[in-house]
């Protein structure tokens, strides 16, 4: 289903851009890097935080950062809550290794974190775990809709 959603949401908003399915895992960093042979760094984290109440967001970051407590709540005025990986599922669709902001199954805000500015191209998981899309960087951000922060 999460695959899926991904893809109909590719074939709407960016037909051209092809969500790779490939035999090895891609659901931690280190595993995506190796399976489209790119740096760690350049892989595009998704990160789904409750920040304060019942605001719940995602983070999109490089692959080689780490969130940082101070800084995400020096810009949200809350610490950043970890969801477990049945909310994360209920809220987006995606399984905790799949975990992209495409084809969500509830709107979220999207930020994507400055790291991420460093590469034209980055490599985002597309809701499985062995399934990414190779994207510009500027275009992930714009398709979307996301809003750069620095938080990590």
């Amino acid at each position: 289903m999460s695959l899926e959603s991904v893809r109909a949401w590719f074939a709407k908003h960016a037909p051209d851009i092809e969500v790779l399915v490939t035999e090895t895992s891609s659901a931690t960093v280190a595993e995506a890097a190796s399976t489209h042979n790119v740096e760690p760094a350049q892989i595009a984290k998704t990160i789904c935080v409750r920040a304060g109440g019942e605001k719940v967001l995602l983070i999109v970051t490089s692959g080689a950062s780490r969130l940082d407590n101070k800084k995400f709540k020096a810009f949200f005025g809350v610490r950043p809550r970890m969801l477990g990986a049945e909310e994360v599922l209920a809220l987006t669709g995606h399984p905790v290794g799949g975990v992209c902001p495409f084809g969500l199954a509830t709107p979220l805000p999207v930020y994507c974190d400055v790291s991420l500015k460093q590469f034209e191209i980055v490599v985002p998981a597309a809701g499985a775990g062995n399934a990414a899309v190779i994207i510009p960087t500027a275009r992930m951000a714009e398709l979307t809709k996301a809003s750069w922060v620095e938080v990590c």
